[in-house]
């Protein structure tokens, strides 16, 4: 029996796979799956079977051919084809991508000492992507001397990357290579580089070090994690002076560390993982070593800050520098030379504040907007006497601003420039609505101003509700096209995400998994007895676990 009967269908008939019974035995109880053929790509019968479906989408989809096209040429209208982003700098280079119109991928580049100098091509992932059916870029890491260029790629679309050093003197790639990667560190050797590697679950598993010119079968195995709970990743601090091996699961964390400039050396632990808690650690640099500032949940789900002595950091130790609150989650901390920042939740919503070492006294960043998005951005200089973030709005386009330390001033760096896009005609909104147990779910909404008739708009309502992800109130040019026809646009920050930090994503999991949502239908429900939609008029998206 074949898999597919590949009779003519036509859009009343839409195709249907065969089944073909198949038990697998998992934790001790049987799993049917008559779909199971499907998932072997090499099978003839699997192309054939999605080339019918694709066929059968075609003709569903043929008599909306022209608004396809139509809409696509208004989205490629908001887009700005040939731009670059704003420098950052590390080392004596100033780093930065840019695009070029009819070009898919972007162009990797920097320029010596000063933002006049020449510009140094690093990558152009358009090259790369010459004779391949897929590129994407992984890892990205510059050694300390700023003469090599560690990166990685995926070739096949299964994110599976492999690992290359360019030397940027002559822009040739070295015959050092390893498969499977995943991040990347240099030493501050400038020739000695850890890179993790993954598992046939694609689980990043083990630290391998690496000495420039030798075979990956020579590398040395740093560190394996047998607990196949816990991923393992490698980064260098902002510092410079530390490299940290983070073992992380979703619930538990721990961390090692490595002095940068003794690769050969043994990684310390900070401090040892214990089951449910999680700790993230960043470093100050000073003439004894330093300290590190942790942000650990150890005392309750939004985390507190302490601070340690890399001489001596375990628990101990500790000395606290923020206490856990109920209300504002500790997403995490930015440590440069002479400052620190919190980046806080607070009410779903971002915040930055600005500490300032030993004097407990901080300095908030204010936002204009009632709904946004903001993060920390490039803050890659570690003696910078600004602090870099980025920031945009359902109508406010991506963002990039410097804060000014003294002076306590935000100084716009760049906005994306938006062809055709006026912010005058659009409005956006923050809404809390009533979710069935009484708890308040946030919702943010934009609409056209002047097309918005109380109850009788198109209404276009997205959610992610898993895993703990924030959904950020960003700015997308592909919804001018939605609002430019009445349609108005809402987030639902729905139970199972991350938008009211740690007890909102436990709220919306495991067995309260039916809140993720309850809290979908309730704002749905909020939204249209407020007249933000008609009725009669609704799309729902949710993508992933987040969308089941």
């Amino acid at each position: 029996m074949t898999p597919l009967s590949l009779q003519a269908q036509t859009a009343a008939q839409p195709p249907a796979a065969k089944k073909i019974h198949t038990e697998k035995p998992v934790n001790g109880d049987t799993l049917v799956d008559d779909y199971a053929w499907l998932r072997n790509k090499p099978d003839p019968e699997v192309a054939k079977y999605l080339e019918v479906e694709n066929a059968y989408a075609d003709s569903v989809m043929k008599p909306t051919e022209m608004l396809q096209k139509k809409l696509y040429d208004e989205m490629v209208s908001h887009i700005k084809e040939t731009d670059d982003s704003v420098p950052h700098k590390q080392g004596d280079y100033f780093y930065y991508s840019r695009t070029e119109k009819g070009k898919q991928y972007a162009i990797v580049c920097r320029k010596h000492l000063s933002l006049d100098a020449p510009e140094q091509v690093m990558l152009d992932i358009n090259k790369l992507a010459e004779g391949e059916k897929f590129m994407a870029l992984g890892a990205l890491q510059v050694s300390d001397d700023g003469n090599l260029l560690a990166y990685s790629t995926d070739n096949t679309g299964f994110r599976q990357y492999r690992l290359h050093v360019r030397d940027l003197r002559n822009g040739q790639d070295l015959t050092d290579t390893a498969e499977k990667t995943g991040s990347l560190a240099w030493a501050a050797d400038d020739k000695t580089l850890f890179y993790t590697v993954e598992d046939s679950a694609k689980r990043q598993y083990r630290l391998y070090r690496h000495t420039l010119g030798d075979p990956a079968a020579s590398d040395a195995l740093v560190y394996e994690e047998k607990d196949e709970r816990f991923n393992v990743d490698v980064q260098r601090t902002t510092s410079r002076k530390l490299i940290l091996l983070g073992i992380a699961s979703h619930i538990t964390s721990e961390f090692r560390f490595l002095d940068a400039s003794a690769p050969t050396g043994e990684f310390k632990m900070i401090e040892p993982r214990r089951d449910g808690v999680e700790y993230y650690p960043d470093h100050r640099a000073t003439e004894t070593g330093g300290h590190f500032l942790i942000r650990i949940n150890d005392q309750g789900p939004n985390f507190r800050l302490v601070s340690a002595k890399v001489s001596d950091p375990g628990k101990s130790h500790w000395v606290e520098v923020v206490p856990t609150r109920p209300d504002v989650m500790l997403e995490d901390v930015v440590a440069l030379d002479k400052f620190y920042v919190l980046y806080e939740r607070d009410k779903g919503l971002p915040v930055f504040r600005v500490g300032h070492y030993g004097t407990g006294h901080y300095d908030t960043i204010s936002f204009p907007e009632s709904t946004y998005t903001a993060s920390p951005r490039d803050n890659t200089d570690y003696f910078a006497p600004a602090f870099r973030y980025a920031y945009a709005s359902m109508i406010t386009p991506a963002s990039v601003f410097d804060y000014d330390v003294v002076s306590k001033t935000s100084h716009l760096k760049k906005q994306v420039e938006v062809p055709g896009f006026n912010k005058s005609l659009y409005a956006s909104e923050r809404l809390w609505a009533t979710a069935h147990d009484g708890v308040k779910v946030p919702i943010s909404i934009s609409y056209r101003k002047d097309l918005f008739q109380k109850g009788k708009n198109p209404l276009y309502v997205y959610g992610y509700g898993s895993y703990g992800i924030v959904t950020p109130a960003n700015f997308s040019s592909n919804r001018l096209s939605l609002m430019d026809r009445g349609v108005v646009v809402a987030i639902a920050h729905i139970r199972g995400s991350g938008d009211l930090g740690k007890s909102w994503h436990d709220e919306g999991k495991m067995m309260k998994k039916k809140n993720t949502f309850s809290d979908f239908i309730d704002c749905t429900e909020y939204l249209v007895a407020q007249g933000y939609g008609d009725r009669n008029r609704i799309a729902a998206e949710g993508g992933s676990a987040g969308g089941l």
